[in-house]
């Protein structure tokens, strides 16, 4: 399938369960980067995507699913990055989610009224703001998984500590990261320190490109708690135990609170479901960066918790709204 935003093909992958239809339909949102519509990134190795897994086992429940490429994933990201320069927004990353919506429903074999999303990581933000802004073509239900709570730059600088906290020098490398960020959000010149590792250098370096700009000083800015208290429709948030990305603990807290009056927010934590719903068997103390180039790997099998939780949730929806 395919629909087009500013001139760019957008180009997704509709998985039927059998049967003519109508079916509850639901739309996967791929996390950040270059995450394709399998939820696989050349950035890792491995083409076990989660959503193409997600995708087969939603068919078998009888749902209908679409999940898609970004423009700046997928096999011709080559062509798109020159047309997207300086156009990549969060309102570009809500056209392409509308795009997939309204290319869904247009089909024959969807219940426009039962039509829901399930995101990854990042793509919460873009479905969050896709609800809100929508007049129309509302989801009745989302689930968010690995979902943010914090603002996304406490979030990024977590992570970055998380994996240099053991060096002797990690205080003075944050303080120099800290110099280079205040740079951005000021929008001033991003001058990292030459004591930097070269990872931190090309993070604070990419941030400004033109390529990322203005998505990347949005993003940075964005508190997904503030928007999911905006939504009044029914939520699932799933942030799993194993996860390196998001702390359910951190995360999670900071999501609740901000759902605390909101009777149809409900919050699931696998014990062994890892940022992309994957099992894990190893302990969380024993997982680091490295486990993420795992995600993919041929033997990776999705945590049943969590597929569980996601059908339980969907048929008690379903069901309400039947």
């Amino acid at each position: 399938m395919e629909w087009i935003v500013d001139e760019i093909p957008v180009c997704g992958t509709l998985t039927r369960p059998k049967g003519e239809g109508p079916h509850s339909a639901m739309v996967l949102v791929a996390g950040s980067g270059p995450t394709d519509r399998d939820w696989c990134s050349p950035l890792l190795p491995g083409k076990n995507g989660s959503a193409k897994l997600l995708a087969e086992e939603l068919a078998t429940h009888g749902v209908l699913t679409l999940r898609y490429d970004k423009r700046a994933s997928g096999p011709h990201v080559r062509e798109n990055i020159p047309k997207m320069m300086g156009k990549i927004s969060m309102q570009s990353h809500v056209d392409e989610l509308s795009g997939a919506v309204k290319t869904l429903i247009n089909g024959k074999y969807v219940a426009r009224d039962n039509l829901y999303v399930l995101t990854s990581s990042e793509g919460a933000i873009h479905a969050l703001n896709y609800q809100l802004r929508s007049k129309v073509n509302r989801f009745k239900g989302m689930i968010l998984t690995g979902a943010p709570g914090r603002l996304l730059g406490d979030l990024g600088r977590s992570q970055i500590y998380s994996q240099i906290r053991s060096l002797p020098n990690a205080d003075n490398i944050m303080k120099h990261y800290d110099d280079g960020i205040a740079a951005f959000v000021s929008d001033n010149p991003v001058v990292p320190d030459a004591s930097l590792p070269d990872g931190i250098k090309q993070l604070l370096l990419a941030l400004t490109t033109t390529a990322n700009l203005p998505f990347a000083r949005e993003l940075w800015k964005y508190d997904p708690s503030e928007f999911l208290a905006k939504v009044d429709e029914p939520i699932l948030v799933i942030i799993g135990k194993k996860d390196i990305q998001v702390d359910w603990r951190v995360d999670g807290q900071a999501l609740e609170e901000a759902a605390h009056d909101k009777h149809n927010v409900s919050f699931v934590y696998p014990e062994n479901a890892d940022h992309v719903l994957k099992h894990e068997e190893r302990p969380r103390e024993q997982l680091n960066a490295e486990a993420s180039l795992r995600y993919n790997a041929q033997d990776r099998s999705l945590d049943r918790e969590t597929v569980n939780t996601i059908l339980h949730w969907l048929t008690s929806n379903l069901s309400m709204n039947a």
